[in-house]
């Protein structure tokens, strides 16, 4: 399968650290967000990845490219650690770019890749969430093999942060698995069919390429994803899948702040310090 990567967003909750810099290259230790996000696509099978960029994005595109000079320089250096680490990073997989003139929407940007999946169910992977396990597409894959239709990731809140999100609303047809009936895009706590948020990761069936252009414009002009699979809604089923791991969205500071925490502390290399030292300053 194929995976699409939006990752055109301006980042403004990030400024003004993404004046210049794309939201999804800000460091989580020292990975840039999106190269988890191409690593996870990866670890799920998947070896062509689109990623839908915008004005300013070029950062992305040299991430994954070759870097000769940084590479004679370490090989120099005798530094055969970082570089067989540089030297990985082009070899992750197929990664193709398409620009989105303009910001337009999760929707558009997504169907800026309708001729590269073609008549294929796809995935799409928010550029600037991090799922450090790694099991969300294959839990994903494996909804879609057994009923054969879209299937998007959620995870619980609490029930006064639902008008955050967009919210699904169904019944439970298998241990954490959910058939649909409705989305709604941020709705009042007190009208809420749920509280189970859509969570960054799909597996979304050719279909949806078909609603998208069609899809009416709302406010700014965006396209949003959540009235293609409304539509959608209508003639096929579409199922959702709690995830029961952690997963971070980067693009908010707090979250970007605990996904860098947590990591460290998993790691030999930082864990122990850290540990040490966020107990000296919260003690």
């Amino acid at each position: 399968m194929k995976a699409i990567i939006p990752a055109a967003g301006v980042g403004t909750r990030f400024l003004p650290a993404t004046k210049e810099q794309p939201k999804e290259m800000l460091p989580v230790l020292s990975k840039p967000v999106i190269q988890y996000v191409v690593e996870e696509a990866v670890a799920a099978g998947v070896s062509d990845v689109l990623v839908v960029t915008g004005r300013g994005k070029r950062a992305i595109e040299d991430h994954f490219d070759r870097s000769v000079e940084l590479e004679d320089l370490l090989e120099r250096a005798g530094n055969t650690d970082k570089l067989r680490q540089i030297r990985a990073i082009p070899d992750l997989a197929n990664v193709f770019y398409v620009r989105q003139g303009r910001p337009r929407g999760l929707g558009h940007a997504i169907l800026c890749g309708a001729p590269h999946t073609g008549d294929e169910p796809f995935y799409v992977m928010l550029g600037d969430v991090i799922v450090p396990k790694k099991d969300c597409l294959p839990k994903l894959k494996a909804v879609y093999d057994t009923y054969g239709a879209s299937v998007i990731a959620v995870e619980p809140v609490e029930q006064q942060y639902v008008s955050r999100y967009g919210i699904i609303g169904g019944h439970e047809v298998a241990p954490g698995v959910w058939k649909l009936t409705e989305l709604v895009e941020k709705p009042p706590a007190n009208q809420s069919p749920s509280n189970l948020a859509i969570f960054g990761r799909y597996l979304l069936t050719p279909q949806v390429m078909r609603i998208l252009p069609h899809v009416e414009a709302g406010r700014g002009g965006e396209i949003q994803l959540t009235d293609a699979l409304r539509k959608l809604l209508e003639t096929e089923d579409i199922y959702a899948v709690t995830m029961d791991c952690e997963g971070y969205d980067t693009g908010n500071v707090l979250s970007w702040l605990e996904a860098n925490v947590v990591l460290a502390l998993e790691t030999d290399e930082y864990g122990p310090a850290l540990r040490e030292s966020l107990g000296r300053m919260l003690g």
